[in-house]
């Protein structure tokens, strides 16, 4: 069952102010999202940080304590909780809220690659249209905001990749045939950073890295995401029938602009969680997976080595190529994701050893640096200068006029998988073959009904008990768009749940 779904925290920014407070800054473009009153829907009671995969409840996580810091913060602002979220379920069944210091968007859950690629723009769109209301009413452009991963002040906030994942794969198995493929998955996926951050002081300018997150990973698993970030995040919170399910939740991906590498990341992860389900293993463990993922960021010519428990040391193309090998065998084709990623993963990594300028406009890391390298040698620039770090920052700027992406994009310099009409359509509507095309359906027919929404669950009120539709193991294709009919059609969502109900018990 392939269900994918992408949650990106955007950076943001008043330029008409020497102090920023992102929190209220967060707020306010959520909110300016709305032409209407705000209401709350989403409930988090059904949200539980604290299970781990590994068999384990955590008493406590390191960001509970900011969290309390932050409630003692915030309480002289006159917002509730709920109220400071501001958290909106789209028409096209997306989340877009406030993640306390960033607004995060949430893609509905995608089946294929392009509807993924086009609900990732679409999330673009909307953040920067909240952005541009916003700064209507401020009088000027001054909310900037960006798709990256690091302030160059020692922060980073993240974008994660989500996968619906069958329990019955042992998570020690899934563990041991990921970690690898995760650590040089930055190879293709990476979106390229100046300067490096180091432990003990911070940001360091000067030279230029493969990927923003891989310095702030701190350990190898862990149910943890603020601090002490793994490479493998352990949290067990499926949005699913649990006996079923399980849902990877990884951090440690960059938030890409190039479509070609968003969907490469996707669908090249997608393969590697497929063959593990079959029982297959790559012959591959590293010594230390948490230098690795920095070594190989920090080196850009990709020649660095990493040592593995058997004693070999490979580069991170080397263990690149050995997933792909172990996918093109065991991957059935037929399927026209399936078929594009074993291409195209093939041949960028071939591009990458033999002339990586093919791949400009396709991947991140690479498309930033040939700018970047083309200033440097235009200006007369070392690799410290400030001005590097601005125009590194400026790659990610949403804004039309501003982002150095969308300038190359507007320029046809950019690989596309989606047209203008796909981003248009994914603005209106969630996929139809999946739950988060029926959450949003029912935001559109029935908005007044519903009372609280999670991921898997929409309630609605109805006389003298709440009406409720459960979505926790709907992921079947044809049940999303037989429910769907239903819906779009009664007159009430009691019709619809009845109807529904009747349906299943045939």
């Amino acid at each position: 069952m392939h269900l994918f779904g992408i949650e990106t925290e955007y950076g943001i920014t008043r330029e008409d102010l020497e102090v920023v407070d992102p929190v209220e800054e967060s707020m306010e473009l959520v909110r300016a999202h709305l032409t209407g009153d705000f209401e709350r829907r989403w409930d988090y009671r059904g949200e539980d940080p604290h299970e781990d995969a590994r068999g384990f409840r955590v008493s406590g996580l390191q960001q509970d304590k900011e969290e309390d810091d932050f409630a003692k913060i915030d309480a002289h602002r006159p917002f509730s909780f709920h109220e400071m979220k501001s958290d909106l379920v789209l028409p096209n069944g997306a989340r877009f809220y406030n993640d306390h210091t960033h607004p995060e968007y949430s893609t509905p859950e995608c089946r294929t690659l392009k509807d993924l690629l086009a609900h990732d723009r679409a999330g673009e769109r909307i953040v920067q249209r909240a952005a541009d209301r916003r700064n209507q009413h401020l009088g000027g452009p001054q909310v900037q905001l960006y798709k990256n991963n690091t302030d160059y002040h020692g922060h980073s906030y993240g974008c994660h990749d989500n996968y619906l994942v069958s329990r019955s794969l042992p998570f020690s198995q899934l563990v041991k045939g990921l970690l690898p493929f995760l650590v040089s998955r930055q190879l293709l996926a990476g979106t390229g950073k100046v300067g490096m951050e180091a432990q003990e002081s911070g940001f360091v300018p000067g030279g230029y890295q493969l990927s923003q997150r891989a310095d702030f990973m701190e350990t190898e698993l862990g149910v943890d995401t603020m601090h002490n970030r793994p490479i493998l995040n352990t949290r067990d919170e499926p949005h699913a029938d649990r006996t079923k399910y399980r849902r990877l939740h990884l951090i440690l991906g960059d938030a890409n602009m190039c479509e070609y590498a968003t969907a490469l990341k996707v669908g090249m992860t997608r393969l590697v969680l497929d063959f593990l389900q079959r029982g297959v293993l790559p012959k591959l463990e590293l010594d230390q997976p948490v230098a690795a993922i920095k070594q190989l960021s920090r080196d850009p010519d990709l020649k660095a080595t990493v040592r593995l428990k058997d004693g070999r040391a490979l580069s991170g193309l080397e263990i690149q190529e050995e997933y792909w090998n172990v996918a093109s065998r065991s991957c059935s084709s037929g399927d026209p994701d399936v078929d594009w990623v074993l291409r195209e993963w093939q041949d960028s990594l071939s591009l990458l050893k033999q002339d990586r300028t093919k791949l400009v406009g396709k991947l991140d890391w690479v498309t930033k640096y040939w700018l970047l390298e083309t200033f440097v040698r235009e200006e007369r620039l070392a690799w410290d200068d400030p001005w590097l770090t601005s125009l590194d920052l400026e790659y990610h700027n949403m804004s039309p006029d501003r982002g150095l992406f969308l300038g190359l994009e507007a320029e046809g310099k950019t690989w596309r998988m989606t047209t203008e009409r796909d981003i248009v359509q994914a603005l209106a509507a969630g996929p139809s073959d999946t739950r988060g095309g029926l959450r949003g359906l029912c935001v559109r027919r029935f908005p007044e009904q519903i009372t609280t929404m999670q991921w898997e669950r929409i309630q609605f009120s109805g006389g003298l008990r709440a009406r409720t539709l459960e979505m926790g193991d709907l992921f079947h294709p044809d049940d999303v768009q037989a429910c769907a009919v239903l819906f779009e059609t009664a007159a009430s969502p009691a019709d619809a749940l009845a109807a529904w109900s009747r349906r299943k018990e045939s």
